[in-house]
């Protein structure tokens, strides 16, 4: 008898850690993000023989992903009304949280795939919205090969930053961003994501762009790799910047630029430049929200639909 009483007692306890966490949990994800449904998912049926399906990492920020996954594959729609252009994320743990959260299902990967494989695709022509060939983009054409059989024609077009020329064209553009900012005294910092993948040399890559463009005082970091913000804060150090202007270097302002940039957390970007004596802005603007941007992908998906045989 103890021990079944011990066994319900741990039990109770067992559940009430769990409830407790969900209800953590919940607290954490009650804050404003925007309309969900004003988003257009792009999980429809009816597909037809040629799909365009946009892939992206993803985010539970509603309206940055509106504004950004949303409008490039607006754009991409726009410019090739031949192909039915259809949606699918990355992150599982994203799409859990926005079904949780607003009822709103988004196709993951292999749902994506599936659906195709269901409505009979022939082209499928895939666009990833990943900034780079890391990582994400390894493991969706890894994911591909197990469809080979299932579409008669599969291109995988490239993400964001592959040629030279990409670089300089978002390169100008991230500059074009920050002009009102540009004052002599200000720095203008982008938070990139970075990765442990080899490919996380676009970061200085891109420094090397924009200094090569004479936009010296343009600074990249990233949160989870390198240059470090550390590494920003030293290479900012005595040029007698009074403002550090913060904007995210990736597609969508999510969690990241919400959070670890322009939060108010004594780690987040935000407060470690304002503590060592700066004025901080943050503009919480995702890249993919800007058409020059979304022209790219319109562009590399345009690429790959040429590589399809007639």
């Amino acid at each position: 008898m103890k021990k079944l009483l011990a066994l319900l007692v741990a039990l109770i306890l067992a559940l009430t850690c769990v409830t407790a966490l969900a209800d953590e949990e919940e607290d954490e994800e009650n804050y404003d993000t925007g309309d969900a449904t004003l988003d257009l998912v792009r999980n429809e049926d009816g597909i037809g023989e040629n799909e365009l399906l946009v892939i992206s990492f993803g985010t539970s920020f509603n309206d940055s992903r509106r504004l950004t996954i949303g409008g490039i594959e607006a754009a991409i729609a726009e410019a090739l009304p031949e192909f039915s252009v259809r949606r699918g994320f990355t992150a599982q743990i994203i799409i859990d949280h926005v079904e949780r959260r607003d009822g709103i299902h988004i196709d993951n990967v292999t749902e994506a795939l599936d659906r195709a494989v269901a409505n009979g695709v022939k082209n499928l022509v895939v666009q990833p919205t990943h900034l780079m060939h890391g990582f994400e983009y390894d493991e969706l054409v890894e994911t591909l090969g197990g469809y080979a059989d299932a579409f008669e024609q599969v291109v995988v077009a490239e993400p964001l930053l592959t040629s030279e020329d990409d670089f300089a064209r978002v390169g100008a553009m991230m500059v074009e961003l920050t002009k009102d900012y540009d004052d002599g005294e200000t720095a203008i910092v982008y938070m990139g994501h970075g990765t442990e993948h080899e490919y996380n040399k676009v970061y200085a890559q891109m420094q090397g762009v924009l200094t090569q463009m004479g936009a010296e005082n343009h600074y990249i970091g990233t949160v989870e790799a390198e240059p470090s913000l550390e590494d920003v804060m030293a290479a900012i150090e005595g040029k007698g910047y009074k403002r550090v202007v913060l904007r995210p270097m990736m597609v969508v302002a999510g969690d990241h630029a919400n959070n670890d940039m322009a939060g108010d957390e004594e780690d987040s970007w935000k407060t470690v430049l304002t503590e060592a004596g700066y004025e901080v802005v943050c503009v919480l603007e995702g890249l993919g929200q800007v058409p020059e941007i979304q022209q790219i992908y319109v562009e590399h998906a345009q690429a790959a639909v040429a590589q399809l045989e007639k």
